[in-house]
C-alpha cells in the first residue's frame, strides 16, 4: 500500500499570522538565519524548522501556538538550545517557538524560599540572584552557565547535587502551562503540598510534549554553613567503584560524588589545568559533603577512611571556596575538555545501581574495544548516572553510525543490569528507539494516553520520546510501536 505525499504547507499566511501577533523583530524566516537552530548540543542531528518565533510573555506563547494550531503545523520549544538527547530538534515542516528571549526574574520571594521565573532565565542567575541573602539553587547541570530552566524542566535535568537534593522536579512548586492548544494554565502552586493530580510532576521531565512552561515557580535552599570537597585518587577503576559502594552503604549521603577515569582527567587537565588532578590516577573521586561544621568534620573523617580502606591513593581535602571551585572546575569542563582529544563526541547518558559500576565499566571499555572506539568516563558516580563520551570524527563516512550502535549497546547494558536508558538527559530524538528495550507496549501507551490527553492533535515536539515506524523502522520494533495522533503508519 502507497501513502500519498502530505500537500506542501503555504508558509506565506502563517508567516503573516506570526508577525501579526508577535511583530516583525520576532519571526524568523531567512533561512540564513534558520541555521543557527537547525539543531541543539546533539549536532550530528540537524533540520531547520520552516519559522522560529520569539515570544516574550505567556499571551505571546499561547497566541504562536494559537496559530500553530489554526493551521495544524507542528510545533517544538526550544530554550538555550544545551540539550544532548535532541529534544529541541526541529522537524521538517515545524515551527521552533524559542523562549530564550523570555528571560526575567519575576519574582523572588525569600521568606518562603521560593523564586518565579521565565523559561529562558539561566540556571546560574537563580542562585546568583538569591546568593548574598544566602540562598541557592541546588540543580545544577555541568552547563548552568548557559543552560535555561524551562529546558532544565522539559529534560527534568540533575547535576553534581541530585544525590542529596534531588533532581528539577524535586525543586519545582509550580507551572504556568501553554497548552498544546494555545489554551493557558496554572498547575502546582506555590507551596510544596496542593492537593489533586501531581500535575507538575507529570509535566516535568515531559520533553515539550504536554505543553510550554512559561513561569516556573521554583524552591531555594539556605546555604549551609560548612562546605568540603575532598580528592580521592585510585590506581584502579574498580577500586573507586568499590569506595562509592562503601561510602552510600554507611549510610552517607554527600552533596555530591563524582568519578572520572584517567582518560578524561587527563582532558582536563591539557586544558583546564586546574593542577590538582593526579595524571597517573586510574580513577579520581570528588565528594563534597555540606551542613553544620561539626558534621562536615566528623562526615569527611568517615569518608576519608573509607577510601583508604578501598584503596584510595591520596586524598586532598578544601575548605576555602577558592579551593573548592578549583578542584570542582575541572569536573564541570570535562564534556568541552574532549574537544582537544577527538572532532566530535557522543555522549549518552545510562543509569546503572551503583553495586554495578565495576563491572559496567569494564564492559563499556570492552565494548568500545569490540566497536573500536575511545570511551571517556566522567559520572554522578553517588546515583550511577554515566556519562560515556564516544569520540570520533563525524567527516568520516560511517563513524556517526558506528558510535550511535556503540552508544545503543551500552544503553541495552545499562538496563540489563536493572539501569535506566537516562538519567537527566532526556529521551528526545536521540534514545527513542530504546524505549522498548526498557518499557513493555502496556507501559509505552501508557505513557501515549497521557499525552494525548494533553496534546490530542499530535503538534507539540512530535517523533521525540516515543518509537513510531517513520523514526525507528518498522522491522527493528515490530508490535512494539505506539499509536500517535499525526504520526503516519507504513
Amino acid at each position: 500500500m502507497t501513502v500519498a505525499e502530505p500537500a506542501a504547507i503555504n508558509w506565506t499566511p502563517i508567516a503573516e499570522a506570526f508577525t501579526a501577533v508577535l511583530g516583525t523583530k520576532k519571526v524568523v524566516r531567512r533561512k540564513e538565519e534558520l541555521l543557527v537552530y537547525e539543531c541543539d548540543g546533539l549536532t550530528s542531528y540537524r533540520q531547520r524548522p520552516a519559522i522560529a518565533v520569539l515570544p516574550k510573555t505567556t499571551a505571546e506563547v499561547a497566541a504562536a501556538v494559537k496559530i500553530c494550531n489554526r493551521f495544524q503545523v507542528p510545533f517544538v520549544a526550544r530554550g538555550a538550545g544545551t540539550g544532548l538527547s535532541g529534544g529541541a530538534l526541529p522537524i521538517e515542516d515545524s515551527v521552533l517557538i524559542i523562549t530564550a528571549t523570555m528571560n526575567q526574574i519575576l519574582a523572588v520571594d525569600l521568606d518562603n524560599q521560593r523564586v518565579v521565573v521565565q523559561p529562558g532565565v539561566i540556571n546560574n542567575w537563580v542562585t546568583q540572584a538569591v546568593s548574598g541573602a544566602g540562598f541557592y539553587y541546588a540543580p545544577d547541570p555541568s552547563s548552568q552557565s548557559v543552560c535555561s530552566v524551562g529546558g532544565n524542566v522539559a529534560e527534568n535535568s540533575g547535576g553534581v547535587h541530585c544525590l542529596k537534593y534531588g533532581v528539577t522536579t524535586n525543586h519545582v512548586l509550580g507551572l504556568t502551562v501553554v497548552l498544546p492548544n494555545g489554551e493557558i494554565t496554572d498547575i502546582g502552586g506555590s507551596l510544596a503540598e496542593t492537593p489533586g493530580y501531581d500535575l507538575c510532576g507529570l509535566f516535568v521531565g515531559s520533553e515539550g510534549t504536554l505543553g510550554i512552561a512559561t513561569e516556573i515557580t521554583l524552591r531555594i535552599l539556605q546555604a549551609p554553613e560548612s562546605i568540603q570537597v575532598l580528592l580521592a585518587d585510585f590506581t584502579s577503576v574498580e577500586a573507586a567503584g568499590a569506595a562509592v559502594s562503601a561510602i552510600t552503604s554507611a549510610g552517607i549521603i554527600p552533596a555530591g560524588l563524582e568519578m572520572m577515569d584517567n582518560f578524561s582527567l587527563n582532558a582536563v587537565e591539557d586544558v583546564v589545568a586546574t593542577n590538582c588532578y593526579p595524571r597517573d590516577a586510574a580513577a579520581i573521586l570528588l565528594i563534597e559533603i555540606d551542613g553544620l561544621p561539626a558534621e562536615v568534620a566528623a562526615t569527611g573523617d568517615r569518608i576519608q577512611a573509607l577510601c583508604r580502606q578501598n584503596g584510595a591513593r591520596s586524598i586532598t581535602v578544601a575548605a576555602d571556596p577558592t579551593e573548592r571551585l578549583r578542584l570542582w572546575k575541572g569536573r564541570k569542563a570535562a564534556f568541552a575538555a574532549m574537544g582537544k582529544l577527538s572532532p566530535d563526541y557522543y555522549v549518552q547518558d545510562g543509569v546503572i545501581p551503583r553495586t554495578q559500576l565495576p563491572y559496567v565499566l569494564k564492559e563499556i571499555e570492552r565494548l568500545g574495544d569490540r566497536h573500536g572506539y575511545r570511551v571517556a568516563n566522567v559520572f554522578h558516580a553517588g546515583d550511577g548516572n554515566l556519562h560515556p563520551l564516544i569520540l570520533y570524527d563525524n567527516a568520516v563516512a560511517g563513524q556517526l553510525e558506528a558510535v550511535e550502535a556503540l552508544g545503543g549497546d551500552i544503553l541495552k547494558l545499562c538496563v540489563q543490569v536493572g539501569g535506566s536508558i537516562s538519567g537527566e538527559h532526556g529521551i528526545g530524538a536521540d534514545k527513542r528507539c530504546y524505549m522498548p528495550d526498557m518499557f513493555s507496549a502496556t507501559d509505552l501507551d501508557t505513557m501515549a494516553w497521557v499525552r494525548q490527553a494533553f496534546n490530542p492533535d499530535g503538534l507539540a515536539n512530535p517523533t521525540k520520546l516515543f518509537p513510531t515506524p517513520r523514526t525507528c523502522g518498522e522491522a527493528a520494533l515490530s508490535a512494539k510501536f505506539i499509536d500517535l495522533p499525526g504520526v503516519e503508519r507504513y
